[in-house]
């Protein structure tokens, strides 16, 4: 039986015009700053969130001078108010951002920092999205330094949006990298769920990879399943998709049905754990975590959870 997303998955969920002629534009970029707003993003890829994870303190343009830093990307406009972003070294070290299957922290009515795996899912669309823009920019930022051609230093330009070698001059644009995501059920109760090796025990998922040179997205889709799970899957159908910046992907979502009596032959050192999972218990497992023994999922930032909430139905 197909289905459908319920609703956007978290962070495609977006409210600012990105306004691209605004980038370039100088003199109206003069004009918006002394009333822009600016979020910070560190690097460990988060910002300062309030309100139990609903809101990110967003500050006023001026305090960061009287016109955009160097460094800082424009993320859109709204109701003539520009938004920006600004990254600052992490006060608490360089570790990496929150490792995939782990459990958020309490949130709190305090400003606190968190990533987009952690606040990802309780910010609004407008917050998710900026938040979403900025990781992405500035994980581009960090990758493409150098020029691909020459190795010459590259130059940031068109607030954020564009670089230019300082060698030869080659123009780059943020880079996005195309992944599936599929959620493969028998047509009816069941759904195989996955987990990698660097997931904790008990922490499962539907199955994913990235699209290869010259691969279709559906081509994707059966080989990557084939490849870590031994399992051959027919009725290929879109579902969705969502920016998921960790660190440049697009995940492009898909269902799809395999026989649940097919052998799983597991893909040493891509999945640790393979599984045949109900409907009940994954809506179980959803609407009162913890209470299915072994059976944590995917958190509320990935489409992921979006698939597997549409797919069981599950209430959010």
């Amino acid at each position: 039986m197909s289905f459908d997303l319920v609703g956007l998955p978290a962070l495609s969920r977006a409210t600012v015009d990105r306004n691209e002629p605004l980038r370039g534009d100088e003199e109206q970029i003069a004009a918006l700053w002394p009333k822009s707003r600016v979020i910070v993003v560190d690097t460990r890829g988060r910002t300062l969130v309030s309100g139990r994870g609903t809101r990110i303190v967003d500050r006023p343009a001026t305090d960061f001078g009287d016109q955009p830093p160097l460094n800082a990307v424009l993320l859109g406009a709204q109701d003539d108010v520009a938004f920006w972003a600004v990254p600052v070294p992490a006060e608490d070290g360089d570790a990496p951002v929150t490792p995939r299957g782990w459990s958020a922290p309490e949130l709190t009515d305090e400003p606190q920092w968190l990533d987009l795996r952690q606040a990802g899912a309780t910010l609004d669309d407008m917050w998710a999205g900026l938040f979403t823009t900025a990781a992405a920019l500035f994980q581009w930022h960090r990758l493409g330094r150098f020029c691909a051609k020459c190795g010459s230093p590259t130059v940031v330009t068109k607030s954020g949006w564009h670089t230019e070698c300082s060698g030869c001059g080659r123009e780059e644009y943020p880079r996005t990298d195309a992944a599936v995501i599929c959620l493969v059920h028998d047509g009816a109760d069941q759904v195989l769920l996955a987990r990698g090796p660097e997931w904790p025990e008990g922490r499962f998922s539907v199955l994913a990879g990235f699209v290869e040179a010259g691969e279709s997205l559906e081509a994707c889709v059966s080989r990557e399943v084939l490849e870590e799970v031994g399992v051959a899957v027919r009725d290929i159908r879109y579902l969705g998709s969502q920016p998921w910046p960790f660190p440049r992907s697009l995940m492009v979502g898909f269902e799809a049905v395999a026989d649940p009596a097919d052998p799983l032959l597991l893909a040493e050192g891509e999945i640790a754990e393979a599984m045949w999972v109900s409907r009940a218990d994954v809506r179980k497992a959803i609407e009162q975590p913890g209470s299915v023994p072994g059976l944590g999922l995917a958190g509320g930032a990935s489409i992921a959870f979006r698939m597997l909430q549409s797919w069981s139905g599950a209430s959010s």
